[in-house]
């Protein structure tokens, strides 16, 4: 870690104080409160789940914890990051704290997520839409992605880039694994029984409903509300801004059905197998 990037947390991490005393404050003890983590599989919705999250400080014991995201890989280089600093992170946050992250479920992740005191969340989306969506990030929208200079002047256009997106760069100094090859290390978030499993088209389609089973599964892991259940709702939902995420393009729901060709559509069925009825967005290949 460079001089600049420590002093920056260092500096988030006495903001992150002031806002737990000033929470103190206005709430209490913050003792009792789950640490709130939104977690999710990249280009699926983060920033949605996370600012439902913050809504909470409003109507409960939580705080922003505004510490970066915990992530398995080094974002500049692309490589894991060992298990032990995941962990170092994580053991970081408080009682109340609300964060977020793109953390595959490594069983010492899971344990640690999972234990009492912690109100687990994970967000995926169909990974049709996910891989069109991470076309227009890595190529447009993040210069620094390790991957962003194949994408940008080695692929000469979207369908090239697509595929990519579908099938990986295996060979590549900084493998990148095919959609199927992505996901499988998330897999297990779906069976653990402490972590909430949203999708994030129900965000947009039955809005309510998924943010009271939001609001139901903070209360139940230990979250104490201030209000009742209808003005949290209000509340949790007015917190979401979809202008304050740095990386949101469109949000639409099914858009890739105008992304993918017959091609596409056939690449995407060999390589991602029975991923999509995994996840529930099919019930067979027959799309």
């Amino acid at each position: 870690m460079s001089t600049r990037t420590k002093t920056k947390f260092i500096l988030k991490l006495a903001r992150r104080q002031m806002r737990r005393a000033a929470a103190t404050l206005q709430h209490g003890s913050l003792s009792g409160t789950p640490l709130l983590f939104a977690n999710s599989f990249p280009k699926s919705g983060t920033h949605l789940l996370t600012q439902v999250l913050q809504g909470f400080t409003q109507i409960s014991p939580a705080v922003e914890s505004g510490l970066p995201a915990i992530v398995t890989f080094d974002g500049p280089t692309g490589q894991p990051r060992p298990v032990a600093d995941i962990l170092r992170d994580l053991r970081r946050l408080r009682p109340g704290d609300i964060a977020y992250g793109h953390l595959h479920a490594l069983p010492e992740v899971v344990a640690h997520l999972t234990e009492p005191g912690a109100a687990p969340f994970f967000i995926l989306r169909d990974p049709r839409d996910v891989v069109v969506s991470h076309v227009h990030y890595v190529t447009e929208m993040e210069p620094n992605h390790v991957h962003h200079a194949h994408y940008r002047h080695e692929l000469t256009n979207f369908d090239e880039r697509l595929r990519t997106s579908i099938s990986g760069l295996p060979d590549l100094a900084v493998p990148f694994p095919d959609i199927r090859g992505r996901f499988d290390p998330y897999m297990d978030w779906l069976d653990a029984p402490a972590v909430l499993v949203l999708h994030y088209e129900d965000f947009i389609t039955h809005r309510e409903q998924t943010l009271l089973k939001v609001l139901n599964h903070a209360r139940s892991r230990g979250l104490k509300l201030h209000v009742g259940e209808q003005e949290a709702l209000r509340v949790l939902e007015s917190a979401i801004d979809p202008a304050r995420s740095p990386t949101f393009r469109s949000g639409k729901i099914g858009k890739w059905s105008e992304s993918f060709s017959d091609a596409n559509k056939s690449l995407f069925k060999d390589v991602a197998g029975d991923l999509l009825i995994r996840l529930g967005y099919e019930q067979n290949n027959d799309w």
